[in-house]
């Protein structure tokens, strides 16, 4: 049999190497300083870069339990036990006991809810979950800031899809009277998703306000808590606890990955809900159970932030000291009610680059940059995460530092470096 050649075929690969994405085009100047950073040594305030100790404002080891002594004790203690394998294949088939049944059990009870499901990723639990939750006769209505895990799990509805404004209230109505005439017509429900804390400007999500309309409309709202659990509530049980609605979120998702520093994640219900996921989350019937190592490790961490509150008492000092200072010194840390703590200046691209170089090389700081696309052009975004790990020493000597690149972001300097770079 012979087939025709067609000449507007294209070999797979060509766009690839030709366009490298919005982050990969700046590959060759960035990899390995700006992008893939090598950060050394234990998990702390101060870590290793490029071969020297660096004041580090970029691990979301919310509360200083990466290498608490206790923890690092329990995973040693259940690694030497159990080994990193242990229970091998998926939970529904041979990867289940009674320390996983434990943990759900204890993360439901923490966070005031009937059932929880634990998963081996945040991220992937996510995307699974969205897709379990509806049909393509329903409808979701997102917030258009929502993390990445989110719109993933979004484009695998069949469904609509509505966003709203960024925690605007009043958008996410206009949607939901979009979305309930669809719903009607396709004999579907209605999905809402925001996130407890967004993890670039650290703004809580209005989830009290969201929960009001359902007074109107007729949803459910499943609500992604990642930098809220450990850090806000009176226990620390979550976005949901301090604003006082935690009954009022349908489907509630935490993960391991920051304040219980480790891996894993769940979700938490009623029982009839998470009975449904587990046996309709793909990500979760289809791939390996979570190591009894990690299990072991989190029931202790589970376990430390319900009986010591000083951790999460120390966060906060540190937070309110760093973000107390940075306004008085006049820095725009936009609207954060939460850890997360953005510092927005006005630059580009390169002479961001230019900035953060200086921050380490100099100043022996260590941050996070984020650049357009995530947040519009002309601004740069140098997010500090503070821990129960800082001192107040750190925050004094890091607003020092601010003040001082800024001045030179503001007199050209980085401006006049990024030129000549650029030339070079």
């Amino acid at each position: 049999m012979h087939f025709a050649k067609n000449h507007n075929m294209k070999d797979l690969f060509e766009r690839i190497v030709n366009n490298k994405g919005p982050l990969g085009k700046w590959a060759s100047q960035a990899e390995g300083y700006f992008v893939f950073p090598k950060l050394d040594g234990p998990i702390s305030n101060k870590m290793h870069f490029n071969g020297k100790k660096v004041l580090t404002w970029s691990i979301n080891d919310y509360l200083g339990l990466a290498n608490h002594p206790e923890v690092r004790k329990a995973d040693a203690e259940a690694a030497k036990d159990y080994g990193m394998a242990y229970p091998m294949g998926a939970r529904m088939m041979s990867g289940h006991t009674e320390f996983h049944e434990q943990l759900e059990e204890e993360c439901a009870k923490f966070v005031n809810k009937e059932k929880a499901y634990l998963v081996n990723f945040g991220y992937q639990g996510m995307v699974s979950a969205i897709d379990a939750l509806v049909t393509k006769n329903d409808v979701i209505v997102y917030d258009m800031d929502a993390h990445a895990c989110i719109i993933d799990g979004v484009r695998l509805h069949h469904g609509k899809r509505f966003t709203f404004r960024h925690n605007d209230i009043e958008s996410l109505e206009t949607n939901l009277k979009r979305a309930e005439k669809l719903a009607n017509e396709n004999n579907g429900g209605i999905l809402v998703i925001s996130e407890g804390v967004f993890g670039m400007r650290g703004e809580q999500g209005k989830l009290k306000e969201i929960v009001a309309l359902k007074k109107k409309y007729n949803f459910r709202l499943l609500v992604d808590d990642a930098h809220g659990f450990g850090t806000l509530g009176k226990t620390g049980a979550g976005t949901g606890e301090e604003q006082g609605v935690q009954n009022d979120i349908d489907v509630y998702f935490a993960t391991f990955a920051k304040s219980m520093a480790g891996i894993g994640a769940f979700f938490a219900a009623d029982k009839d809900v998470i009975q449904y996921l587990q046996y309709n989350m793909r990500s979760q019937i289809f791939a390996k159970s979570l190591p009894m190592a990690m299990v072991k490790g989190a029931l202790k961490r589970l376990d430390m932030i319900r009986t010591m509150p000083e951790l999460k008492n120390k966060l906060w000092e540190n937070t309110n000291a760093l973000q107390n200072g940075l306004k008085e010194n006049g820095f725009n840390i936009g609207s954060t009610n939460t850890c997360v703590t953005p510092v927005f200046l006005e630059g580009d691209i390169p002479e961001a680059m230019v900035m953060v170089k200086d921050l380490r090389e100099n100043y022996d700081i260590f941050t996070s940059i984020v650049v357009y696309p995530v947040i519009p052009k002309g601004l740069i975004l140098l997010r500090l995460i503070p821990t129960t790990s800082h001192t107040l020493d750190d925050v004094e000597v890091t607003l020092k530092a601010f003040t001082n690149i800024r001045e030179k972001l503001k007199g050209g300097v980085y401006k006049r470096i990024a030129e000549t770079m650029m030339k070079a």
